[in-house]
């Protein structure tokens, strides 16, 4: 008798979960974006989450939370409920980074988090305040060479993969391009189009327009080929061969969070980005939509953890 009361209990406490799983979502659900307003993560979020919104037939919150190389944003959701309402849009290579970048860290991006889906996937861009006398990546190389010390780029905070995308180019430049950064990439736009710095490496759908209007000067982009949304600006790997960076997006939720809310907000997701109209928005400006089921994006995020710390390791980078 005491096992079958046991048993009854057990079930009990799962009902309710078993219940919300089903009915999910009855409220509004928040989407944790890790850099400010303006910049890619936020362009890509905006692009995607009003469709999601009417799919799952409640609103998608979108909260911007800078700060901390995206820390602060990864370990709010890594200690919220796992009940499904806050989501965090994670950029991988970030997080993965950030493993070994601080030497202490209040949550572990591989065991804290539900993985859902990959989202999308976008190059960087290298960008120039057109009072700078150049056009192209030789010139920049050609520039900064008889200009030591005079010539500056931003990024969206040191450790980033927008940070190490310039250490990269320096390596393989000869370059001694100072790193100036920021807490996010829409700041760092914000002062290169104002001339407070010379040069930015940003998410290619950030700078996109800029360019496009003639407020920069786009001069590359870290994908291995020309990007289809803007052809005509070359790829650095052109003048600095194998020379590559990408931001891949994904969506995570807490630890914990019951398997049938992972499996629909995939589900729903994976539909959504699929929308030919969805598709075709995101690609204009600058993403390449990219989904997975929760175990290949888990596959992913440790697969990112181990590429990068050697990586940072070799830049001596450090954030404390």
């Amino acid at each position: 008798m005491r096992k079958i009361i046991l048993t009854l209990s057990v079930l009990g406490a799962l009902l309710p979960a078993v219940v919300n799983s089903q009915s999910y979502p009855t409220q509004a659900i928040k989407l944790i974006i890790p850099f400010a307003a303006g910049g890619p993560s936020d362009v890509l979020a905006r692009g995607f989450t009003p469709k999601l919104g009417e799919s799952l037939g409640q609103p998608i919150i979108i909260e911007n939370k800078p700060g901390a190389g995206a820390n602060l944003a990864a370990e709010y959701v890594a200690n919220s409920k796992s009940d499904g309402y806050t989501l965090f849009l994670m950029m991988v290579g970030t997080q993965a980074i950030n493993e070994t970048l601080y030497k202490k860290l209040n949550y572990n991006v591989v065991k804290d988090f539900s993985p859902i889906s990959l989202v999308a996937s976008s190059s960087l861009m290298l960008v120039a305040n057109p009072s700078v006398p150049v056009k192209t990546v030789p010139e920049l190389i050609a520039y900064e060479k008889a200009n030591p010390g005079k010539v500056s780029f931003g990024s969206s905070g040191a450790g980033t993969p927008l940070h190490l995308a310039g250490e990269l180019f320096n390596t393989q430049a000869g370059t001694n391009i100072l790193h100036v950064p920021y807490k996010g990439a829409a700041p760092a736009l914000t002062d290169v189009l104002g001339g407070q710095i010379q040069t930015a490496i940003v998410g290619t759908p950030a700078a996109l327009p800029y360019v496009k209007s003639g407020k920069l000067t786009g001069l590359g982009v870290t994908s291995l080929k020309r990007g289809s949304n803007a052809p005509e600006i070359p790829a650095i790997a052109e003048t600095l061969p194998k020379f590559e960076v990408e931001l891949v997006y994904a969506i995570v939720a807490p630890a914990s969070t019951p398997k049938a809310i992972v499996d629909k907000l995939n589900s729903q997701l994976i539909s959504v980005l699929n929308n030919p109209e969805i598709k075709t928005q995101l690609n204009s400006k600058g993403f390449d939509v990219v989904t997975s089921t929760p175990a290949q994006t888990a596959d992913y995020i440790k697969s990112e953890v181990v590429k990068w710390g050697p990586i940072v390791k070799k830049s001596g980078a450090s954030a404390e």
